[in-house]
Order: structure tokens, then C-alpha cells, then sequence
């Protein structure tokens, strides 16, 4: 790779941590939001639910549209957008104006997603892909490490509105290192609308989809709600949190690893088991909730599994829209992370039945459910990549 292509990989990878931090920062401060809004628990949930809706529908739409325009005053343009979002959450004094804030952040997040994977897929050898995609996916785990627990202790010293003057903040620094290092030369790809939903007709492209929502469900269940569990199950003082929340994501720094690992052979085959582990893992937070130690351990390794698929799914998309849809590659790029984003809306509603209906360690075997579906629809898509590769052997002789 040459010093260029290192920047680039570089501020992809800032990019998706600033992204990651104003997503997921929302989960920390659930509580706070909560009491500073005088609303129950479920319905500030609801906004982590919201923002993956709305990820998930204005995501492919708005990448299908905007795929025609030249990739670096687009996601300049983007950056902007997300800035102002985070300042409105910012200044929110009500619900309504708060969820309106981040459904416009959701939207443009999403959009500029697609374009950092689109982006490092155009730009990098095509061996160094697996590699530099696990690296941008990164930036989520960070985010996790850093960002959440930092935007976490943010909004409890300073108020949850602090920590989204602190994402916008972010923002402006994404947005100058982006203009630096993003290729002027990345022209659209001009396309019909209908070629590019065609994509999403594909069946192979619908199990994708659902195995990775499925896999982000499982683990979502749980997390959405991880501060009150933590509080009133395990008995952690409030002071601590950030501190569980720093926990998991050093611990799903790993899982990022592992998963670029297993992208580079047979990554659908072995994750027919990752996600019947996940399953176990999750199931066994029902049991080990009794003690503060081995509910922690629990919760490390639901961090460990979380980001396992992620570098094989996106490349998986690409490629099968290599294959059959060539003019529908920034779609193909969108969506492992809408699937992402489908599977934290299913979750945190999942979590959110749960806390109103049942007891909040139901969570984890709840979880554990749809982490086996997502085994047993890789299972499928497994099946159905070695008919095709014996069908291409039986073709060739």
C-alpha cells in the first residue's frame, strides 16, 4: 500500500469511530436521557431503536440515489450534515426534537458508511481489502473502547447534552481529515434505480442480510439495555459503568480482529458455529448473573463475539454484487451495515418487550435465540456456496 492509500485507511478508520461514538453513545446515557426528560426507560430506548430504522430504510435509498455523484464533495457534504445533527441533539429540550435529531444524524451515518467501505474497496489492492476493511470496522470497537465510556462519563459529569457537543466536535475533526485524504478522482457510477433494487431481490443477498441482522439482534438484546441490567441485577454502582462499557469494548477490539482472521478463508463456513457460541454465551448471562464476577466474565465474552461476522459479511456483499450487479457496488457497500442496524432495531425492541413484559435477565436468553438463527441461516447460505461452486466445476469439465 502506499503512504496515500495508509492516510486514507487511517481517516476511514477516524471516520468510523466518530460515526460509532455518536451511535452508540446514546446506550450509556440511557438512564440520564430518562430522568432529564422525565420518561420511562423503555421509551428512551425507543431512540436507539429509532436510529437504527432509520439507518436501515434511508441508508440504501439515499445510497442508491446519491451513487451517481463523485464520492469526495458527497461525503463532505454528509460530514456537514452529521455535524448539525449532533448539535441539534445538542440543544434538545424535548423528546420530539430529540428524536428528530437523530433520525437526520441515522440517515446521513449510514449513507457516509457505505461510502468509507465503497471508498477503501475502489482504492486499496484488492488483497489488502479483507485487512483494510477490518481495520475501518475498527473504528466501531474504538468507539466502544473510547468513545462510549469517554461521551458516557461526559453525560453524567456534565449532562447528556454535553456529550453530543462533544460528537459534533468530533465531527469537525472527520470533516478536516477527510478533505485532506479522500480521492477527488472517485467519480458515481451512473444507474438505474431498478438495476440497483435488483440487488435486493437476490436471494442470496436477503439471507446475507438477515444473518448478520439476526447475529446484531442477539447481542443487541442485551446491550441496549446493559446500564440498567448492570444496576439492578448486578448491583454496580453508577460511578462504575463507564467503566464496564471500557471493558467491552477493549474486549470487542478483539472480536474485530478475529473477525478480519476469518474473513480471509471460508468466513461463511466457520460462522455456522461462531453464532451457535454467541447463543451459549448469551444464555449463560442468565446463570452467571448471580455473581458481579462471572456476570462480568459473561459480559466479555458477548463482547468478544459481537464484531466476529462483520469483515466476512461486507465482503461477501461486494463481491455477490460483483458478480451479478456491477453497477450497484455502493448499494452492496451499504448493506452490512443496514443488516447492522435492522438487527440493533430488532434487538433493542426485543429488550424493550422484555423490560416492560419480563425480568431483565430474560434478555440473555432471549438474545440467545436469535443468535441460533442466525447459525441456522448461515447454515442455508453455506449450503447453497458449495452447490454453486460445484455447479461451476460441473460446467467446467
Amino acid at each position: 500500500m502506499t503512504k496515500q492509500q495508509k492516510l486514507l485507511t487511517l481517516n476511514l478508520f477516524l471516520l468510523t469511530f466518530v460515526l460509532g461514538t455518536s451511535e452508540f453513545v446514546i446506550v450509556g446515557l440511557l438512564t440520564e436521557v430518562s430522568n432529564g426528560l422525565n420518561i420511562a426507560i423503555s421509551t428512551a430506548g425507543a431512540l436507539v431503536s429509532a436510529f437504527a430504522i432509520a439507518f436501515a430504510i434511508g441508508t440504501p435509498i439515499l445510497t442508491a440515489v446519491f451513487s451517481r455523484f463523485s464520492k469526495y464533495p458527497l461525503m463532505l457534504t454528509l460530514l456537514a450534515v452529521f455535524i448539525a445533527g449532533n448539535m441539534l441533539t445538542a440543544i434538545s429540550g424535548s423528546y420530539a426534537l430529540l428524536l428528530v435529531s437523530r433520525l437526520i444524524t441515522a440517515v446521513v451515518t449510514g449513507v457516509l458508511i457505505a461510502l468509507a467501505m465503497a471508498v477503501a474497496s475502489e482504492t486499496v489492492p484488492s488483497e489488502k481489502r479483507g485487512a483494510v476493511i477490518s481495520i475501518i470496522f475498527t473504528g466501531f470497537t474504538i468507539a466502544s473502547v473510547i468513545g462510549v465510556p469517554l461521551g458516557t462519563y461526559i453525560g453524567q459529569w456534565g449532562g447528556w447534552h454535553m456529550t453530543f457537543w462533544f460528537t459534533a466536535l468530533l465531527g469537525v475533526g472527520s470533516f478536516i481529515a477527510s478533505s485532506a485524504t479522500i480521492p477527488r478522482g472517485l467519480k458515481g457510477t451512473r444507474s438505474s434505480l431498478k438495476k440497483q433494487i435488483g440487488l435486493l431481490t437476490n436471494s442470496r443477498i436477503i439471507i446475507a442480510f438477515f444473518i448478520t441482522a439476526f447475529s446484531i439482534a442477539a447481542t443487541y438484546t442485551v446491550y441496549t439495555y446493559l446500564t440498567p441490567l448492570l444496576q439492578e441485577v448486578l448491583f454496580i454502582p453508577v460511578r462504575y459503568i463507564s467503566l464496564v462499557f471500557l471493558l467491552y469494548g477493549v474486549v470487542s477490539i478483539f472480536s474485530t480482529l478475529i473477525g478480519g482472521k476469518l474473513a480471509a478463508r471460508n468466513g461463511i463456513g466457520k460462522l455456522r458455529v461462531v453464532f451457535l457460541i454467541q447463543a451459549a454465551i448469551l444464555a449463560s448471562l442468565y446463570v452467571s448473573s448471580n455473581s458481579v464476577v462471572t456476570g462480568l466474565v459473561s459480559v466479555s465474552f458477548i463482547a468478544l463475539v459481537v464484531y466476529v461476522m462483520n469483515s466476512t459479511m461486507q465482503l461477501y456483499f461486494i463481491d455477490l454484487a460483483d458478480k451479478h450487479f456491477p453497477s450497484a457496488k455502493d448499494l452492496a457497500s451499504s448493506l452490512a451495515p443496514v443488516s447492522v442496524n435492522v438487527g440493533i432495531a430488532l434487538g433493542s425492541a426485543l429488550g424493550g418487550w422484555v423490560t416492560t413484559n419480563m425480568e431483565l435477565i430474560d434478555l440473555s436468553w432471549v438474545g440467545a435465540i436469535a443468535a441460533v438463527a442466525a447459525s441456522l441461516l448461515t447454515f442455508i447460505s453455506y449450503r447453497l456456496d458449495r452447490k454453486t461452486v460445484s455447479g461451476y466445476k460441473a460446467v467446467a469439465n
